[in-house]
């Protein structure tokens, strides 16, 4: 009872969805309500007795529908009552019994700890079991999801989570069957809510006695159709406008402002304090990139502010980048026959962080000559380029500015 009100108290519920699961739907319902009274249960179209089962259990909120439509429009229809009734927050559990009731006390406790994330609850993928389909399934969306957020995340198919449903009140939903659960995932990370991964206990019954209803060509195809739209919106909305919040919330933007448009410095001069940060941002000497930059531009006689503020390209969500598109420019020079992966680069930004990057990259059996040539080639292609662009750029500014001054 204890635990009944901590759940009220925080506005929390639990939802199940069930479609044709009658040999293990009321066990599951049963353990659950011993964690937490307020309960919905919805039967998705089932066509067994799943629904004489559960209108037979007392003390649930019971939603039916005759035709099945998927477990994404079961959620759906789940998320709308219980914010209906006034809470905030749902915990979703399959109804297949792999789920341990018991995390139920694990997942509240982390909510506690960050009561506005979304919480995933992380099985062991490689538990006895675990059937060899789910695996790969579950990579292959990890990837996605990873290729659309930039976030890793290791089990982004886990239907174990507690959702902050008082979040996505105004949201529409694209989706509505497996591949719901991904777009919600995305879509959180998206709109800056956190996303927490936590261990939890799973169970495998033997293959005569599973359930599944998941039919790997048709719900492939509609996950490939949905990740395909996804990345779209990533790479030309959801990336670029962080990417230009950042720049307008980084105080180097004011500045940088102020240099090129209160300063008389020639457009040569300022164009190449910008494509010479660009080239010192992107050259393979992580960790003292600035501190060169700055002590080259006092030789140079070259703006120090705007190549700094130019030099700040190698910011951590595009670091990535740098390294893939550094090594691979550098196969063009240098024969190697390892390749390099996009999830390869996102373990190589980490060693970036802690300064072990060349020690690492040599331990994979990459070549450093490789990187640190394709590096090179790539900071000078860059920066020419900024170089070329600013200069344009500046000096029809100030042919504009001086027309407008003569009339």
């Amino acid at each position: 009872m204890v635990e009944n009100l901590e759940h009220r108290n925080n506005n929390v519920c639990v939802i199940i969805p069930t479609y044709n699961n009658a040999k293990t739907i009321k066990k599951v319902i049963l353990s659950v309500i011993e964690f937490c009274s307020d309960v919905y249960v919805i039967n998705d179209g089932s066509t067994d007795n799943t629904k004489e089962i559960i209108d037979s259990i007392s003390g649930i909120k019971i939603i039916s529908y005759d035709k099945n439509r998927g477990k994404g429009c079961a959620l759906k229809k789940g998320f709308e009552a219980a914010l209906n009734d006034g809470f905030n927050y749902a915990i979703t559990i399959d109804s297949d019994g792999q789920h341990n009731p018991e995390d139920l006390a694990v997942i509240l406790h982390h909510h506690k700890e960050s009561p506005e994330a979304l919480i995933v609850g992380r099985r062991n993928i490689q538990a006895e079991g675990m059937p060899q389909k789910n695996t790969f399934a579950n990579k292959f969306s990890n990837f996605w999801f990873w290729a659309v957020t930039w976030q890793k995340l290791r089990d982004t198919q886990s239907g174990y989570r507690l959702y902050p449903i008082h979040k996505y009140k105004n949201t529409r939903w694209i989706t509505g069957k497996y591949e719901f659960e991904l777009e919600v995932l995305v879509r959180s990370q998206w709109s800056d809510i956190e996303i927490k991964s936590v261990s939890v206990c799973v169970y495998y019954p033997p293959e005569n006695e599973r359930v599944s209803h998941f039919k790997p060509f048709r719900d492939f195809a509609r996950i490939s159709v949905l990740n395909t739209f996804l990345v779209l919106i990533a790479y030309l909305y959801i990336f670029p406008k962080r990417f230009f919040k950042y720049l307008i919330n980084n105080k180097f933007t004011t500045i940088v402002r102020d240099q090129i448009m209160k300063h008389n410095e020639s457009p040569m001069k300022l164009a190449l304090a910008m494509g010479f940060g660009v080239f010192m941002g992107i050259t393979p000497v992580w960790g003292f990139q600035m501190l060169i930059a700055a002590v080259l531009a006092h030789l140079f006689r070259l703006n120090k502010i705007i190549v700094l503020a130019f030099s700040n390209i190698s910011i951590p969500p595009l670091i990535p980048f740098i390294i893939y598109f550094s090594y691979k420019t550098g196969s063009l020079f240098v024969e190697n026959d390892m390749d390099i992966s996009f999830d390869t680069v996102e373990y190589f930004k980490d060693q970036i962080m802690t300064g072990h990057f060349y020690e690492t990259l040599q331990e994979f059996g990459y070549s450093i000559l490789q990187y640190v040539t394709g590096s090179m080639v790539l900071a000078a292609s860059l920066g020419t380029a900024v170089f070329l662009a600013s200069y344009t750029i500046v000096s029809i500014v100030n042919y504009t500015k001086s027309n407008m001054g003569n009339e």
